[in-house]
């Protein structure tokens, strides 16, 4: 009788994925979980990685979680995640369907065309950063019309800078 119960109350529960994601966004899931666990994971992969404290993992353990738990303080790690992450899904939309639809014409050999897709790469992520701070609330100022000319020169070095070097090596061979 108690398993019929316990039967009929998961008939009458709307079980589908909106529902679960809607009750794991209401238990703050998304907002501090997620968040937490992306960012103590990356800590302490760097800290390990570093190995600045030889191999005192339990050290590595406390900063990432000190680190992990201090970012979530105020609100604005989550707020941020919330809008950078479903644009970065967007971005790596548009790098997969023109990899998809450049496969069938590209010569995969040609370093050229890899650098091509680089660069649509590059712009997509430029695009998703650009549009996550300009959406993020704690976001103040027109960065854009303050550094913008001054980010232009820098990629526009940075590009001469590595297009000197990538000749270089090349014409030493």
């Amino acid at each position: 009788m108690v398993f019929m119960n316990i039967l009929s109350g998961f008939a009458s529960y709307d079980a589908g994925i909106t529902r679960v994601l809607q009750d794991w966004e209401t238990m703050g899931v998304f907002a501090y979980v997620l968040p937490f666990i992306l960012i103590f994971a990356v800590v302490y992969a760097i800290l390990d990685n570093v190995s600045v404290f030889k191999d005192r993992k339990g050290i590595n353990l406390v900063i990432a979680l000190a680190v992990g738990l201090l970012s979530l303080q105020f609100n604005s790690v989550a707020v941020f995640f919330g809008e950078i992450f479903p644009r970065a899904g967007i971005g790596l939309s548009v790098v997969l369907v023109s990899l998809i639809l450049a496969g069938a014409f590209i010569d995969w050999d040609n370093p050229s065309h890899k650098w091509i897709f680089f660069g649509i790469g590059a712009l997509a992520f430029l695009f998703v950063v650009a549009n996550a701070f300009s959406a993020y609330s704690g976001y103040t100022g027109n960065w854009w019309n303050d550094y913008g000319s001054a980010i232009i020169i820098l990629v526009i070095i940075i590009g001469l800078i590595v297009s000197v070097t990538v000749s270089k090596k090349e014409g030493k061979k």
